[in-house]
């Protein structure tokens, strides 16, 4: 768990051993009690930094087990949770990964697959039922991108907004150019985080490696946030370093940040002062305090989502690509953990690992990873995680939260591109958890 105290390091992960509370815990308001008394998660904590490698899921399960979510063994002793109770999903956190696969045919080599590959223990753990949090977790094996062959990266984030590209086809541009004319900036008002504010819902984009201070490394004052429209890279000056790789590198692709690519969510060029776009060192401080919008994006710069290897390597994988998939593992590694342990989602959140497109191939043959960690996930079958072979897509996505916030035609909204045609998630959901 994380401390979230002034003076802390909201990025050092942090989690205590509680376990003889748990069955208070349990109880929301003896939770909400627990927080008045400064035991969230303050006084009589044991504190851990992590170190990559992890063993497999074993943060996962310390945090959980502090917020009473896990029994103290793991999978209750293999059997699968089939009580069939479910609640509405009330908020959802998408981390959003980039460029690898699934699964691939096997003369497919770069870059290499995620599932079974052992420089992703963490994602692997969390669906081969080693994670110690089986019954929180479902997976798709059939999931593409928007489309077969629609690349490269920026079309299939505005896809999740939009359910189309717009004009993103076939182009990783900013959405300005340098002197404020419109490059890839859309003027519409059909797309999800604008259905929200509509809905009086709320949304926040955390993205890493801006609204910082590109020297130090430190965040900016709420007051000074402005609205990411532009890339951003290059090195913080020692001994300012990123808080998951250890290197001074930074880089932020706007490409990467959908809501930026429309101009009622990125209110134009110059860039305007928003507290949209949160850096994400502020992610551990708004759990904490459980100030936590209904819908949450989280973007890691492009080291630590898989996408671009570090100069120097990543441990003994070095610069290579099992270096990027290790890197992003590490990252999922450790921030799940922390979302898991924040009140928000113990009273229902969903997490949703999201990864943008497919490499190396565009057939039905090449599927991206897609996992859901949620107490309303599917039950188990055989005591692992369920796999679900539908065919869903980034449309597939988009469907559902427009589903899950109320933002459908059931209650006076178009679903919107290809939504409209495309198969929701709900079958990595039990029954009641979308509506």
């Amino acid at each position: 768990m994380f401390t979230g105290r002034p003076g802390s390091d909201p990025d050092n992960l942090q989690f205590c051993h509680l376990a003889g509370k748990r069955a208070l815990l349990s109880d929301r308001a003896a939770m909400r009690r627990m927080k008045r008394r400064s035991l969230w998660p303050n006084k009589g904590c044991i504190m851990s930094r992590l170190n990559y490698p992890l063993s497999a899921g074993a943060l996962a399960a310390a945090c959980a087990l502090a917020l009473g979510s896990l029994p103290a063994h793991a999978d209750d002793g293999g059997r699968d949770r089939d009580d069939g109770r479910a609640t509405r999903i009330k908020k959802v956190f998408v981390i959003a990964m980039e460029n690898h696969n699934w699964t691939q045919p096997a003369t497919a080599t770069n870059p290499q697959q995620i599932f079974l590959n052992p420089a992703a223990p963490y994602l692997n753990s969390l669906v081969n039922g080693t994670s110690g949090i089986s019954d929180q977790v479902s997976y798709a094996t059939n999931y593409q991108s928007a489309m077969i062959g629609l690349h490269p990266s920026e079309p299939n984030y505005v896809w999740t907004e939009a359910g189309q590209a717009l004009n993103s086809l076939g182009t990783d541009a900013d959405p300005f150019h340098a002197d404020c004319t419109d490059q890839t900036n859309n003027h519409t008002d059909q797309h999800l985080t604008a259905f929200l504010m509509k809905r009086h819902r709320t949304w926040r984009s955390y993205q890493e490696d801006m609204n910082v201070d590109h020297a130090t490394n430190t965040p900016l004052p709420a007051s000074a946030w402005l609205s990411p429209i532009f890339s951003a890279s290059g090195n913080f000056t020692l001994p300012a370093v990123n808080a998951y790789n250890y290197t001074t590198q930074f880089n932020y692709a706007a490409k990467h940040n959908p809501q930026v690519f429309f101009e009622d969510t990125n209110l134009g060029c110059p860039a305007q002062h928003t507290e949209w776009y949160p850096p994400l060192q502020q992610l551990p401080l708004d759990l904490q305090s459980d100030h936590v919008a209904d819908y949450i994006w989280i973007t890691p710069d492009q080291f630590n989502d898989q996408h671009t290897r570090l100069t120097l390597g990543y441990g003994s994988f070095g610069s290579t690509d099992q270096g990027a998939i290790a890197q992003g593992d590490n990252f999922l590694a450790r921030v799940v953990p922390l979302i898991m342990a924040s009140e928000a989602y113990q009273e229902g959140a969903a997490i949703l690992l999201w990864w943008d497109e497919t490499e190396g191939g565009d057939s039905d043959q090449f599927a991206i990873p897609f996992i859901v960690i949620s107490k309303n996930a599917h039950a188990n079958v055989g005591g692992k995680p369920y796999a679900s072979a539908v065919k869903f897509s980034h449309s597939s996505f988009l469907r559902t939260m427009q589903e899950i916030f109320d933002v459908d035609p059931d209650d006076g909204f178009p679903f919107l591109g290809d939504a409209a045609n495309a198969t929701d998630l709900r079958d990595l959901f039990r029954p009641g958890a979308i509506k």
